[in-house]
């Protein structure tokens, strides 16, 4: 349904109307049952325990008979619903029954019909069984998680919709047949009620009457068997006379509440495309209805008549409004569209609300109405371009779009379905507003484009996203972002294919578009319109920035190839055909490859490597053979999906595409291609030996492809047992054993690759035990050095037997003979009594003075100004030591 079908139906009656009303609401979660419905068996029970034991047991002859019978029971005892008070007892059963698939299909078919019932609405009978069965409630819907692993695909399926139905918008279908119902629409009941509406009523209850039971059959049968039966001449005849007679001639709040149920009745009529609207003359007449207030109209029918403010008249006017939007789906009501002005009348509500100016409907109303004629203008304006250009549509939507943005006081009510999220603001008319605009710059109408942008729709549009985005909060977060949604796309629409125009767009618009693209990527997820805001976004630089040099040169330098892969490395599958799209179309710019190879994700990813995991990904899910090093298997087939596998090849028409070249289009493989081409398969950064056994696919991409294309051809020949000529068949086989052979290679240089890199992971294994045993090597021997060490200070054997050896050490290293005039210094010094070598000056720190009775006053080192800290000396800077006289070397 339309935005602006919607609106009538989604408006609800006053408390205590008797009209139904057609607006979608929720399926309660729990569903109260009344007296009259225990009356006619919705509140049932049965022995539920007996069924579980039943169903436990597993000795018995002929069992699963029983049990099945059983369950069979408990689906048709609650029928109408499951009751709080039963559900663990029939969740349990759903669980034995689940359990039993695997050994017994036959219990698929029952636990299935309990799974239909649990979309139900929970019934409860007393006020506090909602609070006593809460708990019961949240473990059984926590069970169907769990059921999840069953394998059964129906009972998966079967499960989705179960929770989908929780939240479905239709209202539950009454399970109690309605057996008069019946009846009445086997003898064509609802034709022969609605041709006799204009029969003499003496009691004056007739039409009441009648329309009641035309709602209930509606309600309680087939709505579309109803629908047939009613369009038919006489039918809609009957409806428009007596529509036409209450509300020229009726004027109790009687007669118009038993009008408005007329409208709908026709309204539910008239989108059947084979009721005869047009041929009884009630189309011409509904159009005039709808727009006399605002088209002075000359025809008697409306002479006179003049609605009020009362609620039904209000509601009235939106019923034509709404009915409008239906009737025109048919091209045969165009003409008469545009004889009864029906865009001049709703344009009449597109400007700023006029203080002086005396209306006959209150402000809420008005607004209400404005918002409604908007949103009727975005269904029937493409059809009317002509009269639309005539009432200067544009110039109109502009200006209300410039009042919109003003700071003219202005206090929206936002109490109807069109006003959601207005309230206090004009956010409601600039997002129907923009919504119309959408509509007509989509239609592709050189004419309407050209004229909007000589009206600087462009810069108007970026200066209203610029306010949006300083007006941000967070209660109007959702309108906000759809304002901003349809700014971008109809940006999108003004600016594709035209050169001057991107140019307008200008770096203000890429600032626009940088600026959403640095979104939170948590949003993306709040279901708040931040998907639809980034697609918008994705398509208004496809449209608005490529092909427009100056902007691209812009977008690189602000760091949009960043971005961009950012995104696509979040792996959003909505988005990744087409951000790999646009990175297509950038890589023609010679600048964008060393934007693209400078990129860096989590943990040092390279683009490449990103583009390579996705091709990977893709793969897995359409079922490409692969063996668990991603080496091709399949040498004739390299590229085939499993969905290509079970398809059979047939001949089609030359202009159709086959299986082959559709496969190009829906999955992303053959654009990770054109990137990775355009980045030189031969220099890619960052690449791990999967990512190069994956590389060598990708790299013959086209190739495969192109054979697999010939194969197809080669085989569709076949099957129309076609004979080609020798030298065409000789080439096919060509083709097809030279792309074979190419398969092969490749598979060979994965396998070569795969091995180097066995081959590399044992070197790398072995470097690491090496270090690893030089890194023990040389714990064991200062584990061996500490040991030496504590012998030597606890051993005064072994501490002269190193020092004897020492000194050998020593005294071998020295010349055996000396050069004249040498000087021989003294390596030892005399007095110590350390364990370990030492120089001429020794800082011990750790020994505390009291232990060692002050400095090392008993050597022969004669120092001079050194700080003495606690009875030990301490390494300072600047410490100069008075050499000892140099003593000649005895020779």
């Amino acid at each position: 349904m339309s935005t602006a079908e919607a609106a009538a139906t989604a408006e609800a009656r006053e408390p205590g109307t008797r009209i139904k009303s057609s607006s979608p609401r929720q399926i309660p979660a729990v569903g109260v049952v009344t007296e009259d419905e225990e009356a006619q068996g919705v509140f049932t029970s049965m022995d539920l325990n007996r069924v579980i034991k039943l169903l436990e047991e597993t000795e018995k002859d002929d069992l699963e008979e029983k049990q099945l019978k059983s369950v069979k029971k408990v689906v048709q005892c609650y029928q109408n619903g499951l009751p709080l008070r039963d559900l663990a007892q029939i969740f349990k059963i759903l669980n034995l029954c689940a359990g039993k698939i695997k050994k017994q299909p036959h219990f698929i078919e029952p636990a299935y019909n309990i799974l239909k019932l649990c979309g139900l609405p929970f019934l409860k009978k007393k006020v506090s069984d909602e609070i006593t069965y809460a708990e019961d409630t949240a473990n059984s819907i926590a069970l169907l998680g769990d059921l999840m692993k069953v394998p059964s695909s129906e009972l998966r399926i079967q499960i989705c919709k179960c929770i989908t139905d929780f939240y479905h918008a239709e209202p539950p279908k009454q399970h109690i047949p309605e057996v008069n119902c019946t009846l009445m629409v086997k003898a064509q009941a609802a034709s022969g009620i609605c041709a006799h509406l204009n029969d003499p009523d003496p009691s004056g209850q007739l039409l009441f009457r009648s329309s009641e039971i035309l709602w209930n059959l509606l309600e309680k049968s087939s709505k579309e068997e109803i629908i047939q039966q009613l369009s038919n001449l006489e039918c809609v005849l009957a409806l428009k006379e007596v529509f036409k007679s209450l509300l020229t001639r009726g004027f109790s709040h009687y007669d118009r509440q038993l009008r408005n149920d007329i409208l709908v009745i026709t309204t539910i009529i008239a989108q059947n495309p084979g009721a005869p609207m047009i041929e009884c003359g009630f189309t011409r007449d509904l159009i005039l209805f709808a727009t006399f207030n605002e088209v002075k109209s000359q025809n008697p029918l409306v002479k006179g008549l003049k609605l009020s403010n009362s609620y039904e008249d209000f509601e009235l006017k939106k019923l034509l409004f709404n009915i409008i939007v239906i009737l025109c789906k048919d091209l045969s009501t165009i003409q008469l569209l545009i004889d009864g002005k029906v865009i001049l009348a709703l344009f009449s509500y597109v400007k700023k609300p006029e203080k002086q100016k005396i209306i006959e409907w209150s402000a809420a109303q008005y607004e209400e109405l404005q918002l409604h004629a908007i949103a009727t203008l975005s269904s029937v304006a493409p059809f009317l371009i002509e009269e639309y250009m005539l009432c200067q549509g544009n110039a109109r939507v502009l200006a209300f779009l410039e009042w919109c943005e003003s700071e003219d006081s202005f206090f929206s009510q936002g109490n109807s379905f069109h006003g959601t999220g207005g309230r206090g603001n004009k956010f409601a008319q600039m997002r129907y507003s923009l919504r119309l605009l959408r509509a007509m710059v989509y239609l592709e109408n050189e004419t309407i484009n050209k004229d909007l942008c000589e009206k600087g729709t462009i810069q108007q549009l970026l200066g209203i996203f610029k306010n949006t985005i300083s007006k941000y909060n967070d209660k109007e977060e959702a309108i906000l972002l759809e304002i901003q949604s349809d700014i971008l796309l109809i940006l999108s629409g003004l600016c594709e294919h035209h050169i001057p125009r991107k140019e307008i767009f200008g770096t203000e618009g890429v600032d626009i578009i940088l600026h959403v693209m640095k979104t939170d990527p948590k949003k993306l997820q709040s279901g708040l319109g931040y998907n639809v805001l980034l697609f918008s976004t994705l398509d208004s630089i496809w449209c608005c920035i490529l092909g427009c040099y100056p902007l691209e040169e812009y977008f690189l330098e602000k760091e949009g190839i960043f971005l961009l892969l950012d995104l696509l490395a979040l792996n959003p599958q909505k988005f990744c055909n087409l951000i790999l799209g646009i990175m297509v179309e950038f890589c023609d710019n010679p600048k964008t490859a060393a934007h693209v190879n400078a990129w860096r994700g989590k943990k040092d990813q390279t683009a490449a490597s990103l583009l390579i995991k996705l091709w990977r990904k893709e793969e897995k899910e359409l079922g490409v053979k692969r063996d668990k090093h991603g080496k091709i298997i399949d040498t004739k087939k390299p590229l085939f999906t499993s969905f290509q596998e079970k398809q059979k090849i047939t001949p089609l028409p030359a202009n159709c595409p086959t299986i082959a070249v559709m496969d190009v289009a829906e999955n992303i493989r053959a654009k990770i291609y054109a990137v990775l081409g355009k980045l030189d398969f031969e220099n890619l950064p960052g690449l791990s030996a999967e990512d190069f056994v994956t590389l060598c696919i990708i790299h013959r991409y086209l190739d495969f492809k192109t054979g697999e294309i010939w194969n197809e051809i080669y085989e569709e020949i076949k099957l129309e047992k076609l004979r080609p000529v020798t030298m065409d068949k000789n080439i096919l086989e060509s083709i097809t054993t030279a792309s074979e052979n190419i398969g092969k290679m490749v598979a060979s240089l994965q396998s070569e690759m795969i091995e180097s890199q066995a081959c590399q992971d044992v070197q790398n294994e072995q470097k690491v035990y090496t270090k690893i045993q030089a890194t023990h090597k040389q714990r064991e021997l200062a584990n061996k050095s500490w040991e030496n060490f504590l012998a030597r200070t606890s051993n005064a054997k072994t501490l002269k037997k190193a020092k004897r050896l020492q000194e050998k050490a020593i005294e071998s290293s020295r010349r055996s003979k000396q050069p004249p005039n040498a000087v021989f210094h003294w390596t030892d010094i005399k007095g110590l009594n350390t364990t370990v070598p030492s120089g001429r000056v020794v800082t011990v720190e750790s020994t505390p003075a009291r232990l060692v009775g002050g400095p090392l006053a008993d050597t022969d080192i004669a120092l001079k100004k050194l700080p003495i800290r606690g009875g030990a000396l301490q390494r300072v800077k600047a410490v100069k030591t008075v050499d000892e006289p140099k003593k000649s070397v005895p020779t």
